[in-house]
């Protein structure tokens, strides 16, 4: 075999590399117990950047808008903060933020109950430095959630 071959190609990577020879690393949230599809699988990456992505937008307006009055650079100093306040408090009550209830989505610990709220309050500080949640695992669990036993799941 070429080596070329079992290391994939820059765009396929490794993983499809192995799956060509055969390897089954099975359905995203198998390692976790987690049903292939429905609600309780883990959510895929385009719905979480999406919420992310809604949340973010709604707590930037929050700030232009309320805090800041129409001041952008005064709101962006507000935004960060903000963003950390609106969804510790919302994760920790409910589970979920807007944005993820417009994408179906909510914050779980490993065994499918509510997250805890220290677990919320680390999770949502290491979600505020970007870079944690660019750090994925085979189950496209962010390293956030790795670091205090949650999961992103479909409602």
């Amino acid at each position: 075999m070429d080596t070329r071959e079992a290391l994939g190609s820059w765009i396929d990577g490794p993983k499809a590399a192995a799956e060509k020879m055969g390897a089954d690393f099975g359905h995203r949230g198998e390692r976790l117990g987690l049903p292939k599809e429905g609600p309780g699988s883990v959510a895929g990456p385009g719905r979480r950047i999406g919420a992310l992505v809604v949340d973010g937008w709604l707590v930037s307006m929050i700030s232009y808008g309320l805090i800041a009055k129409g001041d952008a650079g005064h709101a962006n100093l507000w935004t960060t903060p903000l963003f950390f306040v609106v969804t510790a408090v919302l994760l920790s009550t409910v589970g979920t933020t807007v944005g993820k209830r417009l994408f179906g989505l909510r914050v779980v610990r490993l065994d499918g109950q509510r997250a805890t709220i220290p677990q919320v309050l680390l999770r949502t500080v290491l979600l505020c430095l970007v870079v944690p949640p660019l750090v994925w695992d085979r189950d496209t669990r962010g390293l956030h959630d790795k670091a205090v036993g949650t999961v992103e799941v479909r409602i």
